[in-house]
């Protein structure tokens, strides 16, 4: 509950917008705190559009089997504020996260700021006062302006596939968005890139190019692929036989190799028994995650599958699809869907085509502006879908149950994930 109410009080600290890229800010209040972003264990920076979290995780997973402390900053949490925040490998206390919380809040002096910035701050100046191996540090949006760009010196660099995504803040061309989240990018640090399309490739290569560095590229230095249920990665150093990543889903298996790229390009001390392990380890939740029981799973018959992802864009549906056909396809399809009202609704439903029975829309509670369960149903409707807008999630679920042997996919929103896990009383530790 104190919680709670610091960070209502921080989210008013800009009235005007939720998100400002600038870095000003909270360069300021850093300086106020003592600069702890100067004071970080090695710093792994991660951004691009879909898997910086899975990549993240699989990292974690590798480092914490090499016997490492791990501390990880990731956004936005599903269901706690907690979630963004692990020190040396636990989620942060409600203790040690208030007294952060409320000690930025103090220097800051009611200047304005936005919610991610002072958030940010509070979760440097949490990583500065307690020992860890490694930073794990996701980018929150974009990579140039992002808040948690204010590292000098990183070990390394990750940029996962980027795709067009956030468009009124990062451009709408995947050129322009590869510019902002090659941002991260230090001159002197190493760099890991996951394969792109060829205009985003480009522009990170220009970023590069100035800061004269090297990155390690996806498909040109290094690669995965899944052979006989195993994962085989390879890089100019040799092979790896692997066991497949605990996480489901075809994508997954190159959001692993970003993860074992950066570990032999930036020389981590990770053999491969500890990758295999890690591998094994692997857990990152709402992305193509069963949902095997809850108050929710219990509205469906036992015949029924039920999967939760996050994605919200083109390019997620299409990992998603790629995901959905390694099921049964022989069981209907139906989807569960919100979304905020500034995604490709159109784009990303478009990947589901002649793929799916059923759409139930549903509404979630946000401060950001989201479709309404009719206006989502409409959209779907005018694409030739059998779309039908319900109540809430219990009456989509309910209405789900009523087609036989099916597999239900919730889906459109992260935002949406955290509410499901919350009504489904799935814990996140």
């Amino acid at each position: 509950m104190r919680t709670d109410a610091i960070l209502k009080r921080l989210l008013m600290l800009h009235p005007n917008k939720l998100i400002d890229l600038k870095l000003n800010r909270i360069e300021r209040l850093l300086a106020e705190l003592g600069n702890p972003q100067n004071h970080l264990p090695p710093t792994i920076h991660v951004a691009g559009t879909n898997g910086k979290g899975s990549t993240i995780a699989h990292l974690r997973a590798m480092l914490e089997a090499a016997g490492k402390k791990v501390h990880v900053y990731t956004s936005p949490h599903l269901v706690s504020f907690h979630e963004r925040i692990r020190l040396a490998g636990k989620l942060v206390t409600d203790e040690m996260l208030q007294q952060a919380l409320e000690h930025c809040e103090k220097h800051n002096n009611d200047r304005p700021i936005t919610y991610f910035e002072i958030t940010t701050a509070a979760a440097f100046y949490l990583f500065s006062k307690t020992k860890a191996d490694y930073l794990l540090l996701e980018v929150g949006l974009g990579g140039r302006f992002d808040a948690t760009n204010v590292i000098d010196n990183p070990l390394g660099a990750i940029i996962t596939p980027i795709s067009i995504d956030h468009v009124e803040f990062l451009g709408d061309n995947e050129a322009q968005i590869a510019k902002e989240k090659a941002g991260i990018l230090k001159k002197n640090a190493k760099a890991v890139v996951a394969r792109q399309s060829e205009e985003a490739l480009v522009s990170i290569e220009i970023v590069a190019k100035k800061l004269d560095i090297m990155p390690f590229f996806g498909g040109q230095d290094f690669d995965a692929y899944e052979q006989n249920g195993r994962l085989i990665y390879q890089d100019e150093t040799g092979l790896l036989d692997l066991p497949m990543s605990n996480l489901k889903g075809d994508f997954q298996t190159q959001n692993a190799a970003l993860a074992i790229a950066a570990i032999r390009h930036f020389e981590l001390p990770i053999n491969q028994e500890q990758i295999a392990m890690g591998l094994k380890n692997t857990s990152w939740p709402g992305r193509f995650m069963p949902i095997n029981k809850g108050e929710l799973r219990d509205l469906l018959p036992p015949s029924h599958q039920l999967f939760l992802d996050g994605g919200h864009n083109v390019a997620g549906a299409k990992v998603l699809v790629q995901a959905l056909a390694k099921l049964d396809q022989t069981r209907p399809l139906i989807l569960i869907m919100g979304s905020f009202a500034n995604k490709d609704i159109e784009g990303f439903l478009q990947q589901f085509n002649q793929k799916v029975k059923n759409i139930f829309t549903i509404e979630f509670n946000s401060d950001r502006a989201a479709y309404s369960a009719k206006q989502l149903a409409k959209k779907a409707s005018d694409m030739g879908f059998d779309a039908e807008a319900t109540n809430s999630i219990k009456d989509a679920l309910i209405q789900a149950a009523k087609i036989k042997n099916a597999n239900v996919l919730i889906c459109g929103s992260l935002h949406l994930v955290g509410e499901i896990l919350a009504k489904n009383k799935t814990m996140i530790d």
